[in-house]
This record gives C-alpha cells, sequence and structure tokens, in this order.
C-alpha cells in the first residue's frame, strides 16, 4: 500500500481485538465483514476459495451454501482452520473442513436443500490470507427444490437483509457475466441497502464462460450501470477443473494470463483478477480502521471514566480483610438509614414516577383513606333515627316522657365513637404495611451482601411488629378516653338550645338554594361503565363534580355538556371488577330507588387505577355523597316501626337528639382525624427512623459473625471481577491506539459516478430495463464489420467506448437511443485505432 502507518493499523487493530477476546469482553470495534451476496451459483463460493487460497467450501449445482458461513482470515504462520462448534479442535487437512461444513449444514437443514439462519463460524489461520472477515451467503433463488418451504425466496432475502444492512458490511456484489447485468440479484440487494455506492464492490465472474464474440468491457470500465467503486472481474475453476483437482495456485495463474491476453480486457489487466480484489478489501478495511480510531478512542476514554470510580474500590480489595468488612457494615447501615428517611420525607434521589410510595402513600393514608373509612361508619338516615326513637321511648321506660332525656343522646353518641375504633386500627396497619414495603426496598442496594440484607430487613421488620401493638393500644387508648366523658360543654358544640333552630335552619338554606356553597371539589376523566353497547358502549367523559351537582362534559374544555346530575339523596357502591375489564368501578345510586341517569337506575364509573378511584370517592364524601352500609337483613316495616311518625312530640325529640348527635360526632370526627395520624407518626414513623439510626447497627453486632454477615454474593463477585478486568482491558486498548500513528492518511473513496440508477426503486419506460436487451453488456470481438448486428430490439452494444479517462458516461440517460449515422458496428476492436471514435456517440 505505500504507507507504512497504514500496513500497522490491522495487526494492531487485531492486538486490540485480543486484548477484549482473552477476557470475553466485546469492545464493538465494529470492523467490516464482508458479505457476499450474489445469485444461485454465481461464483461466491469460489471467490472465497481463492481468497484462502484452498479448496474448503462444499460444491456442486443448485443451492449448496444453505446456511451464513461467517469466515474469519487470520493472519499467522502456521496454517490450520477452527470451528467454534467444535473448540480445541485443530483441522489441518481442508477437505476434512468441508466435509464438517457438510455434516454441521445437514444436521440442522436436512439432507434435502433446507435453509438455516444459524451462521457456521470458521476461522481460517494461515500466512497466506489477509485480516478479514468475510460472510459467504446462500444465493438468492426464486423456485423452491426438495423439501424447502414455498417461501424459500422470502427466507434468503431476510437472511441477507441481517449481514447487509449493517453500515459496517462491505457488499462484495457478485454477479456471473453470461447473464445479464441488469437483472442481478446482488445489485438489486446493493440498490436497497446501499444507494450512495459507499459500501459495493461490483464482482463480475465467469468471464471466459460468455459467448464467443461478446464480452464484459464496458461493465468492467463502470460504464454500463456504474458503480462508485467499480467492478473487478474474476475467473474461477470451472466445475471441470475442479472435478480435476486443479491447483488454485495454478488456477490464479491462468486468471492473470487470461486478461493479458484477452483483447478487450488486457488494458484494465492491473485492476482485475483476485489478487487485486483483496487488495481492494485489504485497502477498505484498512480505511475503515483509519475513519474509526477517533471515535473508538473517545468510546473507550468515556466507558473508562464511567468504571473509575467504581473498580477504585475494588483495586485493593482483599475478600478477607475484616477492616474492609467492618467499614462496608458501617456504609451499608449508613446508607440505608439515610434512604429510608429519605423516602419517608420525600427528598429521595431516586424518585418513583410510577406509584406512590414511602411517605407520600402514608400521606395518602391518613388523608384521603381513613376519613374515607371513618364515613363508611356513618348510619343510614332512617336506621339512626329509628335508633334514636327506640332509646327515647325506651328510657323512659313506661311513662309518657315530657323532656329530651340526655341519656339518649349519650347512648347513640357513644355506640357512634365506639365504631370509630375499626378505621382506627386499619389505618395503623396500613401504615405498618408502608413502612415493611419502604424498608424492603431500600435493602434493595444491599444485594451484593445477602446475608445482611436478609438481617437488616429482618431486624427492622421485627421492630416494627413490636411497636404495632403499642401503637394500636395508644389509638385504642384515645378513642376509650373520648367515651369516658361526653363534653356537652365544647364551644363547638350546638347544645339543647340550638339543637331544634338548626333543622329550621338548614331547610331555609336548602330552600334559597345558598350558591356560596357550589365550589368545585374536583375534576377528571372517568369512564361511564354501563352505557350499553347499542347506544355506544362504555365512554370516557370529563367530570366535575360541585357540592350539589356532578356533571360531565365531551372533553376538559368543558364546552360541550353531556348531562348535570343533583347530588341529592345519592350514595356509592363497590361494583365487583369483570374478569374481562382491567378498570375499578364504583356506581352512584338513588336512595329513593329513582333512576339515577335517563333509563339507568345506577350510574357506574371506572377508572384504570385503584388510588384513582378511591381518591374520587374520599371527593364525593366532601359532596357529601357516602358510601352504601352493608345492613344486615333488614326489619320489616312493623307498626312497631312507624311508631315514632305517628307522635309529634315524639319526632321532634328525635330530631333534636338527631342534630345534637351529628354536632357532637362532628367534633369527634376531627378531633380523630387530627390525633391518629400524629400518633402514628410518633409511635410507628418517627420511632422506627430512630431506630434505624440509633440501634440498628448494636442489633447487627450482637446477632452473631460479622463474618458470615459480610458475605458477598457470587453475582457481587463475579461483578468485581469483570469490571476489573474491564478496566484493565480499557487501559490496554487505549495504550494500543497511543502506539498507532494518527498521521497515516486514509485513501480517499472514488469520486461519484452517476447512480441514479441504484436510487430508484424501478426503471422508467425510457431507459434501459433488464429486459430490453438479452445481453446489454456483451460486445463484439474484433473481426469485420457486421452490419446486421444491431437488430435485435435495444442496442446490445455501445460504439466507440474510449478506455481513456474522463468523466464517466451518464448511462442512464441514452437507452434505446439509435446509433449515429454511419457507425453501425465497431471494426477492429481493441486496437490503438479504437480510442478515435466520436465522443458524441458516448455523451448522453
Amino acid at each position: 500500500m505505500g504507507n507504512r502507518g497504514m500496513e500497522e493499523l490491522i495487526p494492531l487493530v487485531n492486538r486490540l481485538q485480543d486484548a477484549f477476546s482473552a477476557i470475553g469482553q466485546n469492545a464493538n470495534l465494529d470492523l467490516p465483514q464482508i458479505a457476499v451476496v450474489g445469485g444461485q451459483s454465481a461464483g461466491k463460493s469460489s471467490v472465497l476459495e481463492n481468497f484462502v487460497g484452498k479448496d474448503f467450501l462444499p460444491r456442486g449445482s443448485g443451492i449448496v451454501t444453505r446456511r451464513p458461513l461467517v469466515l474469519q482470515l487470520i493472519t499467522c504462520p502456521t496454517e490450520y482452520a477452527e470451528f467454534l462448534h467444535c473448540k480445541g479442535k485443530k483441522f489441518i487437512d481442508f477437505d476434512e473442513v468441508r466435509q464438517e461444513i457438510e455434516a454441521e449444514t445437514d444436521r440442522l437443514t436436512g439432507q434435502n436443500k433446507g435453509i438455516s439462519p444459524v451462521p457456521i463460524n470458521l476461522r481460517v489461520y494461515s500466512p497466506n490470507v489477509l485480516n478479514l472477515t468475510l460472510v459467504d451467503l446462500p444465493g438468492m433463488t426464486k423456485v423452491p427444490v426438495g423439501d424447502q418451504p414455498a417461501d424459500i425466496e422470502h427466507q434468503i432475502r431476510d437472511m441477507l437483509m441481517q449481514f447487509v444492512t449493517k453500515e459496517n458490511c462491505l457488499l462484495l456484489a457478485v454477479s456471473p457475466a453470461n447473464s445479464d447485468l441488469a437483472n442481478s440479484d446482488a445489485l438489486k440487494i446493493a440498490k436497497e441497502v446501499d444507494p450512495q455506492g459507499l459500501r459495493t464492490i461490483g464482482v463480475i465472474t465467469k468471464l471466459d464462460l460468455m459467448d464467443e464474440g461478446t464480452d464484459a468491457r464496458d461493465i468492467l470500465e463502470n460504464k454500463l450501470l456504474p458503480l462508485r467503486r467499480g467492478y473487478i472481474g474474476v475467473v474461477n475453476r470451472s466445475q471441470k477443473d475442479i472435478d480435476g483437482k486443479k491447483d488454485i495456485t495454478a488456477a490464479l495463474q491462468a486468471e492473470r494470463k487470461f486478461f493479458l491476453s484477452h483483447p478487450a480486457y488486457r488494458h484494465l489487466a492491473d485492476r482485475m483478477g483476485t489478487a487485486h480484489l483483496q487488495k481492494a478489501l485489504n485497502q477498505q478495511l484498512t480505511n475503515h480502521i483509519r475513519d474509526t480510531l477517533p471515535g473508538l478512542r473517545s468510546k473507550l476514554q468515556s466507558q473508562l471514566l464511567s468504571i473509575e470510580k467504581e473498580v477504585e474500590e475494588y483495586k485493593n480489595f482483599r475478600p478477607d480483610d475484616p477492616g474492609r468488612k467492618t467499614k462496608a457494615l458501617l456504609q451499608m447501615v449508613q446508607q440505608f438509614a439515610v434512604d429510608f428517611e429519605k423516602r419517608i420525607e420525600g427528598s429521595g434521589d431516586q424518585v418513583d414516577t410510577y406509584e406512590l410510595s414511602g411517605g407520600a402513600k402514608i400521606n395518602r393514608i391518613f388523608h384521603e383513606r381513613f376519613p374515607f373509612e371513618l364515613v363508611k361508619l356513618e348510619s343510614d338516615e332512617k336506621t339512626l333515627r329509628k335508633e334514636i326513637s327506640y332509646a327515647i321511648k325506651n328510657i323512659h321506660g313506661i311513662r309518657t316522657g315530657l323532656f329530651t332525656p340526655d341519656m339518649a343522646f349519650e347512648t347513640i353518641v357513644k355506640r357512634q365513637i365506639a365504631q370509630i375504633k375499626e378505621p382506627c386500627q386499619k389505618c395503623v396497619d396500613m401504615v405498618i404495611n408502608e413502612l415493611v414495603n419502604t424498608v424492603r426496598q431500600c435493602t434493595q442496594k444491599l444485594a451484593q451482601y445477602p446475608m445482611l440484607r436478609e438481617e437488616m430487613e429482618r431486624i427492622v421488620t421485627q421492630h416494627i411488629r413490636d411497636r404495632e401493638s403499642r401503637a394500636k393500644g395508644q389509638v385504642m387508648l384515645l378513642i376509650d378516653i373520648e367515651l369516658s366523658y361526653i363534653n356537652t360543654n365544647h364551644d363547638d358544640f350546638i347544645g339543647f338550645a340550638n339543637a331544634q333552630q338548626k333543622s329550621s335552619q338548614m331547610s331555609k338554606k336548602k330552600a334559597a338554594g345558598n350558591q356560596d356553597e357550589i365550589m368545585v371539589i374536583r375534576k377528571g376523566w372517568l369512564t361511564i361503565n354501563n352505557i350499553g353497547i347499542m347506544k355506544g358502549g362504555a365512554k370516557e367523559y370529563w367530570f366535575v363534580l360541585t357540592a350539589e351537582t356532578l356533571s360531565w362534559y365531551k372533553d376538559d374544555e368543558e364546552k360541550e355538556k353531556k348531562y348535570m346530575l343533583p347530588v341529592d339523596n345519592l350514595k356509592l357502591k363497590d361494583i365487583e371488577k369483570s374478569f374481562m375489564s382491567s378498570k375499578h368501578v364504583f356506581a352512584l345510586f338513588n336512595t329513593e330507588h329513582r333512576n339515577v341517569y335517563k333509563d339507568y337506575r345506577q350510574l357506574e364509573l371506572a377508572s384504570e387505577s385503584l388510588e384513582e378511584v378511591d381518591s374520587w370517592k374520599a371527593s364525593f364524601l366532601r359532596a357529601g355523597v357516602y358510601p352504601e352500609r352493608s345492613v344486615e337483613v333488614e326489619e320489616s316495616s312493623s307498626g312497631d316501626g312507624q311508631i315514632h311518625s305517628l307522635d309529634p312530640q315524639l319526632e321532634r325529640q328525635v330530631e333534636i337528639v338527631r342534630n345534637l348527635v351529628d354536632s357532637y360526632l362532628s367534633i369527634i370526627h376531627r378531633t380523630v382525624r387530627d390525633l391518629i395520624p400524629k400518633t402514628i407518626m410518633h409511635l410507628m414513623v418517627n420511632n422506627t427512623k430512630e431506630f434505624i439510626h440509633s440501634d440498628l447497627l448494636a442489633q447487627l453486632y450482637s446477632c452473631g459473625d460479622q463474618n458470615t454477615l459480610m458475605e458477598e454474593s457470587q453475582e457481587q463477585a463475579q461483578h468485581r471481577e469483570e469490571m476489573l478486568k474491564m478496566y484493565h482491558a480499557l487501559r490496554e486498548g487505549l495504550s494500543i491506539i497511543g502506539d498507532i500513528s494518527t498521521s497515516t492518511v486514509t485513501t480517499a473513496a472514488p469520486p461519484p459516478v452517476d447512480d441514479s440508477w441504484l436510487q430508484v426503486t424501478g426503471m422508467p419506460s425510457g431507459r434501459r430495463s433488464p429486459m430490453s436487451s438479452p445481453t446489454p453488456q456483451r460486445r463484439a470481438p474484433p473481426g469485420p464489420p457486421r452490419p446486421g448486428g444491431r437488430a435485435a430490439p435495444g442496442p446490445p452494444s455501445r460504439p466507440a467506448v474510449s478506455p481513456d479517462p474522463g468523466p464517466p458516461p451518464s448511462v442512464p440517460s441514452r437507452p434505446n437511443r439509435a446509433p449515429p449515422p454511419g457507425v453501425p458496428s465497431r471494426p477492429n476492436k481493441g486496437s490503438p485505432a479504437h480510442g478515435e471514435s466520436p465522443q458524441s456517440s458516448i455523451e448522453g
């Protein structure tokens, strides 16, 4: 190549490849692999054998290459071959290599012409080869034979595309000279994957088998269907030569002699033949390495930078050093404490964007789930009034009471307060579950020490469970304190005097329709789930909930209102989730058994997430829409149940007690909603944080042997080993790249040619089409003029082709043009006079 620095690139990059291969790491060096593509029996395998100089590939007619053969040529003083599937076995005899390829092909594809995309990997070590990676691919075929599937053409095409679409893959487009070049399968593939022609090298085989009187000179001079990198002609051994065991060295000499002696090719002889093709590929490989060196260097540097900090800890690592284990234990406990606090306080460096967790989930439990559980306890109005009337009558006993008894109020209030214990305990349970989940999430960083992780989870979880009884006891104590004394002197309590006035004021207020209280409580998307398919099916709407109405619109612009539903007399209930649906559903229904919406007794609303449904339920509570109570079988409306409605005095007393109970319970609910979260925070959450900060380390030390506790997982030990190997390989790789002279100059790519034929998906009718001429590449041999030589439809040859260098002709622009008058044929082709033809004849 005449450039010493360039010649050193391939062996140096091989050293770089070896540096990573030795440790099983891949630096993605992006060395080109050269895919040999072409039609069936185009001579692809013969080209590869000429590179190696040995007979080692299966030969024959029909489809012979039925699996991709990845052929790695490696320069080595000794000559042998190795298969990836026969590791450690060296093949000295290349006949055995061919037999192994055939056997391995049959193993996967059967013996009747089936194909497989699984490649066979073969390495050939020889002093006579260049460092290249070549891929011999099955030839493209049209008609299935044997037990081949009907879509054999598509299977082979898909297999080819896996290789040729890669930017680092050179295309050796092999086309036989004895068939129409415009119909070449190889050039058709090249047109698709390499429209600029930067990666495609044309190879013309079987030049010695062309019909007598024709040649491929126009193609080899890159004037017919030109490629940017041009065409290189080769002459392979015939089947007769192969059967006669003709030596490849002799075949290469015969090839050289053919080009030097043929009148149409002798002026191109230095640019033809297998030897020149090898040089062209080697130069392309070297250019690619030179072009990718800057990017490779920066890639290795960035990889080294990214692992340097982690590797720094591993450099002086001694697994059995007790000092290291103690230090690691301290660091892990401190890290766990910091992570736990961050997750609870909400300042984590790794914020979960998919779901609520840690402190945010606990906040939602306190302010949405817990209030919702409290409101669910509220008795049905009819049932509550019945209980009050029974209490009043039972307290009066045999006498008819003139005054509303205090005891009725206290009895009802205490019974209502006692029911609060269950939601309070449920709130503690939900917070405990979230704390345990948070501990589990925080210990994920301790995966490298599985014993430590397990022990730490056990200790902290056990502490949380121990605190559970204390927290629940304290919560129960708060409720018992409320039960112990009913404070009717509370500032917010309406008192007996005001109880009766309240009901009349409320009824007046409702009649007047006080607009001040109409405020938007919530907006959002919900799906109406129970609309029949005939009426459009389930559909999503934009809902707006106020203190008095529930409205829904077509979209969130709120221009097209679909319906407005008053929330009076509405209640909500859960609907069991259908196995066909992933949505969570709840329903609104009328307590007076009326239709809620058009012909529907209930309005089923659905959302994708349970959190969204719970949040909507909490919003409905604020609007006065309460959940349905699961009532036992209701008592039949006997005369005893209706007796209170017959006594106006009893009715007034029931109303007064009802208002007193409402007032006092609202005070209790406010107190409980304030104190229970505070109690849980103090006794559970804050206490757990303090325990982790102050007592966890001591508990870990007291639980047993620290050496056992700090044993690494196998995965961590393997990861550390891989990181150290990668670090050293990257360092060595950068050192090797530093040895390469950056002053080497890459060989410039050939100038662009008119490759419009490559960039069009179909040739227009005015251009030379594949069917316009059976042999457009062939030329007449030297001899007397043949006036009838152009009688065939479409010109079979072009007159006056000059070998002198000059701008390439615009071939696609001159199809089907009649030759200039007076130049019917080209006499004395190949003689020095052939360059004197009129220039106009080759300009389109």
